[in-house]
C-alpha cells in the first residue's frame, strides 16, 4: 500500500486495562473493539478523501503497537484473495457495505504454491455500516464492495504489524499463490 493521503489525525488509543509499563499484545477483541470505536468516529471517517476510481487508506495508530488502516473503497472495487500471514486482525465497516468472502479451512503456512480447495469451505459476511468481524492467523480472504455507485470506508487493526501479505488467484477450487508482498511494498 502507498497511502494517499497522510492528513488523517490518529485514532485514539484503547484506554489502558492495567497499570503494568509493559505493553502487551492486543487479541483480536481488542483489536475488533477498537475498529468499532474508530469506525464510528464521524468526523474522523468523513476527513479521508475519496478517490472515485482506486481505494485510498491512510495508516493510523492502532492499539499496543498494532498496524491500523482507514481504507476508502470506491464502488465495484476489492482486494483479490490474500492473508495476514502471522498477524492477526478485525476489521470494520464505517460506511456503505462490503462483502468479505473467505475460507474455513487452515492452510499450510508455507511451503506451497498450488491447493486444490474441498468442497464448503467458503464463507460469505455481508458487513453493513457498524459491523465487523475479527480472525486469527492465516486468514484467507477477499473483501469487495460490491456498490454500483456508493463508495465505502472501513477501520482495520492488525497485530503483530503485517510482516507480509500473501495474494492469491482462484479458479474454482484451486488456490495459487500468486505474490508475496512485505512492507516495504506499501508503506
Amino acid at each position: 500500500m502507498h497511502p494517499s493521503v497522510s492528513s488523517v489525525p490518529p485514532a485514539p488509543p484503547l484506554p489502558s486495562s492495567s497499570g503494568s509499563a509493559a505493553a502487551q499484545a492486543p487479541t483480536q477483541t481488542e483489536l475488533l473493539d477498537f475498529a468499532s470505536r474508530t469506525a464510528a468516529d464521524a468526523k474522523l471517517i468523513s476527513s479521508l478523501p475519496l478517490d472515485p476510481e482506486g481505494r485510498t487508506w491512510v495508516r493510523l495508530q492502532g492499539p499496543g503497537g498494532s498496524e491500523a488502516w482507514l481504507i476508502g473503497w470506491p464502488p465495484g472495487t476489492g482486494t483479490g484473495w490474500h492473508d495476514h500471514a502471522d498477524s492477526v486482525g478485525a476489521f470494520v465497516t464505517a460506511s456503505g457495505e462490503l462483502r468479505e468472502n473467505s475460507l474455513a479451512a487452515r492452510l499450510p503456512s508455507d511451503g506451497w504454491k498450488t491447493l486444490e480447495l474441498t468442497e464448503g469451505v467458503d464463507r460469505e459476511r455481508r458487513l453493513p455500516a457498524g459491523r465487523g468481524r475479527s480472525f486469527g492467523q492465516h486468514h484467507v480472504h477477499e473483501v469487495l464492495n460490491e456498490s454500483p455507485d456508493r463508495h465505502a470506508v472501513s477501520v482495520h487493526a492488525y497485530y503483530p504489524p503485517l510482516p507480509r501479505i500473501r495474494r492469491y488467484s482462484r479458479t474454482g477450487q484451486i488456490l495459487r499463490l500468486e505474490q508475496v508482498e512485505r512492507p516495504e511494498d506499501w508503506q
